[in-house]
């Protein structure tokens, strides 16, 4: 097992606001929309150094939307930002309408996703998005794993032309790839090469996969671990080409277990190369107040759980 370290934790929200400060200085046409969210949002140096390009909407996130897919018309590259929450469940029906429907170029930046929301309880915590979203034609989706791919990822979506979903958190979580790292979307990233077993994650489940993989390793396991930053589109030939040499995959996800990227996978072997797998996500379930170590260990989002995962779709093979 490739070992991995960090030195030190940072919140994967502070990477976008990294990001989207690079590119106010780099590119004019990026502007900024906030819906009275912009300290959690970390849209505060971009907002002091342009504040001609910068748009607080207040609490009005459908209008949000549309502002955002007009200023496109006139060739500016506009981020939207609020929480996740607030970015796809409230404004479904003006994303679907008025930017996925005529593929606007509008970047959909969505913070506080999933339980690691924590204490701020069910109503804020969207486990549906990733869903929600890859279902609309014309959106990419993006759930990068930590800091440095999460500011990689937002300099990366401000060169690709059409509407892009970006996934991010509030915790603290290991920042452990590379800084200078060059985002691809659709591009799967192979973390460790195993022959037993496939362990593919997204956002703060990949972490969670890495340390499942040593735990896997002491027990004699070797598990191929992939970090799928991208689920839209999918990199269907990493995942193939990982499940023709272990004939098993693990799916780890801080999102429902219907929808998401388990889901994506799911229906990619059913056609190509039909595979046991096992989920690791929110089993049909709504979240609920509490830290989001302890909502993750209560929700089975964490390695020991993809550890279980691992040894029970072996058996299946």
């Amino acid at each position: 097992m490739k070992k991995y370290t960090y030195t030190e934790k940072k919140d994967t929200r502070s990477g976008f606001g990294a990001g989207l400060s690079e590119l106010g200085k780099n590119n004019p046409h990026v502007v900024a929309l906030c819906a009275d969210l912009t300290g959690s949002l970390k849209m505060d140096a971009f907002q002091k150094a342009h504040p001609e390009r910068f748009f607080q909407v207040g609490i009005a996130e459908a209008n949000m939307m549309g502002i955002a897919a007009g200023l496109t018309i006139g060739g500016k590259i506009p981020f939207t930002g609020t929480f996740a929450n607030f970015s796809t469940g409230r404004v479904y029906d003006q994303i679907r309408q008025s930017i996925a429907y005529s593929g606007k170029n509008v970047k959909i930046a969505a913070s506080h996703a999933g339980l690691t929301l924590g204490e701020d309880g069910a109503t804020h915590q969207i486990l549906e998005d990733i869903g929600l979203m890859k279902m609309l034609p014309h959106m990419v989706v993006i759930n990068p794993c930590d800091y440095n791919q999460t500011k990689a990822a937002t300099l990366a979506v401000a060169e690709y032309h059409g509407p892009v979903y970006l996934r991010f958190g509030r915790p603290s979580v290991p920042n452990f790839t590379p800084a200078d790292q060059k985002f691809e979307i659709g591009k799967a990233v192979l973390l460790n090469e195993g022959t037993d077993v496939t362990i593919v994650a997204t956002g703060h489940l990949v972490w969670k996969a890495i340390e499942a993989g040593e735990a896997l390793a002491a027990k004699g396991i070797s598990a191929e671990i992939i970090n799928i930053h991208t689920i839209k589109p999918l990199d269907d030939a990493a995942i193939l080409a990982s499940v023709k040499k272990t004939r098993c995959i693990v799916t780890a996800e801080e999102h429902q277990m219907h929808g998401g990227l388990g889901d994506s996978v799911a229906q990619l072997l059913a056609r190509q190369l039909p595979t046991p797998q096992e989920y690791v996500a929110v089993n049909d379930s709504f979240g609920e107040s509490g830290t989001p170590d302890e909502l993750m260990q209560k929700y089975g989002l964490d390695a020991v759980n993809i550890v279980a995962a691992a040894e029970k779709v072996i058996k299946r093979k």
